[in-house]
């Protein structure tokens, strides 16, 4: 018989992020896809340049927390883009928290995006960009949305040190896993981007296992394990160079 989870909502609010500690911690909770959206993209953010009226691209935005919170924190204009959640499904999170004037569900893929060049102000992607952006080109042809001068900013999980195999006890699919000097590496080597930030999450791990303790997880050897010690999060944010 499978137990429920034991949860710790209070651990989501504290002076670390502020921002997010104003968000019902339920609410996070409830939307989950993973470590905490809001923490990841208050930190992001923090080093970006995100002005009143803007555009921006939310790519892989999972249900649209991050949107939520860019537009209700910053008075931007986000295009919520995401392959495995529907628009449709996205629109009523979306219309619930009142933003549906300034936060626009797409459903598409990130190698087949439906935006014309130059649309964007900034770009930003929330633990999701190591599914789509390790391919060499794939920066080259996105930084096209942007417009001259334009930002992207990207949180990914990740590693402290490259590793040569992966450990026995992380899944499969931390094969993409980087560290933030990999990731700047790979922007800059494109041309196309001046890297302006590459830099790991203070104490990531530990947020990382708090977020776990908050939702009651307790199957996370991949983190707990020595070898977890390795994993972190960082922030990569470039700025169109042509």
């Amino acid at each position: 018989m499978e137990h429920p989870r034991q949860l710790n909502p209070g651990l989501l609010l504290f002076d670390r992020f502020p921002r997010s500690s104003k968000y019902d911690p339920a609410w996070i909770i409830e939307n989950e896809m993973g470590p905490n959206v809001l923490w990841l993209t208050e930190f992001l953010c923090e080093a970006m340049e995100l002005r009143s009226g803007m555009r921006v691209l939310d790519l892989g935005c999972g249900k649209a927390l991050s949107s939520i919170f860019l537009a209700r924190e910053f008075n931007v204009q986000v295009w919520a883009t995401d392959l495995w959640i529907s628009a449709t499904e996205n629109a009523r999170r979306i219309r619930a928290a009142q933003l549906d004037d300034r936060v626009f569900p797409i459903h598409a893929d990130a190698r087949a995006l439906p935006f014309a060049e130059e649309f964007f102000d900034a770009i930003v992607s929330v633990d999701a960009f190591e599914y789509f952006g390790t391919e060499v080109h794939f920066i080259g042809s996105l930084v096209r949305l942007l417009k001259p001068n334009g930002q992207i900013g990207v949180v990914n999980a990740g590693l402290k040190r490259e590793v040569e195999r992966l450990p026995e006890e992380w899944p499969d699919d931390f094969c993409a896993f980087h560290t933030a000097a990999w990731w700047r590496h790979h922007w800059e080597i494109t041309r196309c981007i001046e890297v302006e930030w590459a830099d790991d999450l203070p104490q990531g791990r530990a947020l990382w296992l708090r977020w776990h303790e908050a939702i009651g997880v307790t199957d996370d050897a991949y983190l707990t394990s020595p070898a977890g010690e390795n994993l972190t999060f960082h922030r990569i944010i470039g700025r169109r160079r042509r």
